[in-house]
């Protein structure tokens, strides 16, 4: 990969000209390609993994393996009062405002040691760290997005744990996804994604980013290919499937079905940024709801954290 034609358009771009997810994909593995990404090192034998929304299913990702507490914004301080095993906090928060100080100084009065994970140098979280030690906080990488596209943030975290290759990664997108002939998008306002088993924790990532980018304008579901046999498909309507890595050869009618190939032996970073940039695809062909009401929404959602939260993400 040459090129960092995305990077620097995420760089350049205003609210009259936001980019869609695709191009926000390939920019944050453009910049990852020459960028080192911290690798997560924590003592604790059994933390409380905490965050919201896609930073609470990012956590997920990071520690799956590990014997882990997993909480959000709102159920967190339950776990902390009744499972006393725990031995530190994880906060995992791209901006590490909104609720991530909330949750470091509750967590600081539970006398637990926190960690945070987050994208922002001076976050408001930080001043509840003890700042003594290593692990106290880890600063990934990020590039310049609208508010809530969270790409280069949560991937950069995912590529920290994985050690996925950026740059194979994003040739992978150009060399292959690209090569797709994509459905016309327009035709359908109802989505079924299917993942592969392995890829359950990002069910609702993209469940997530449906919502911010679509709102209830256009429907989705999205589940593992073992999921989807469970009763999920008695109702029939005129939606389009699109599997990733699995081929599916029995849901839906075969004209609206859609593979998107993986390669083999890929792990989160890949799957996240391939649907990403899918999903990026299937914005670029409906209205620009997200672009056409970010602004308001910002400006309200700042009354309600009392703090400003910009549109865009420097």
């Amino acid at each position: 990969m040459k090129s960092k034609t995305n990077l620097e358009t995420m760089q350049n771009f205003s609210l009259k000209n936001i980019p869609d997810l695709d191009v926000c994909v390939l920019g944050a593995l453009e910049l990852f390609s020459d960028t080192n990404i911290p690798k997560i090192e924590i003592p604790y034998k059994k933390p409380l993994v905490v965050g919201s929304g896609n930073a609470e299913a990012t956590g997920r990702i990071m520690f799956e393996d590990r014997d882990a507490v997993f909480a959000s914004e709102s159920n967190f301080e339950e776990k902390l009062k009744k499972i006393s095993s725990i031995d530190g906090v994880v906060l995992i928060s791209a901006s590490g405002g909104k609720h991530a100080p909330i949750i470091a100084r509750c967590s600081k009065k539970y006398k637990k040691h926190v960690t945070l994970i987050t994208a922002n140098i001076n976050s408001q979280a930080e001043k509840y760290l003890d700042d003594k030690h290593k692990y106290d906080l880890f600063i990934f990488p990020n590039q310049r997005e609208p508010y809530t596209y969270n790409t280069s943030t949560y991937m950069g975290m995912i590529l920290g744990k994985t050690r996925e290759n950026p740059n194979e990664i994003h040739d992978f997108i150009i060399s292959k996804i690209d090569k797709i002939k994509l459905p016309n998008f327009s035709r359908y306002d109802k989505y079924y994604l299917i993942v592969p088993p392995q890829f359950s924790g990002i069910v609702r990532m993209l469940n997530i980013k449906f919502i911010e980018l679509f709102g209830r304008r256009v429907a989705r579901d999205v589940e593992t290919s073992e999921y989807v046999k469970h009763a999920t498909t008695i109702v029939p309507s005129n939606e389009l499937f699109i599997s990733f890595g699995e081929e599916n050869k029995t849901w839906g009618e075969k004209k609206n079905r859609l593979h998107i190939p993986l390669p083999k032996n890929s792990d989160y970073g890949t799957m996240m940024a391939v649907s990403y940039y899918i999903i990026g695809k299937i914005q670029k062909s409906h209205t620009p709801y997200f672009k056409k009401n970010i602004l308001s929404y910002t400006n309200n959602v700042s009354k309600i954290f009392k703090q400003e939260i910009k549109p865009i993400v420097e």
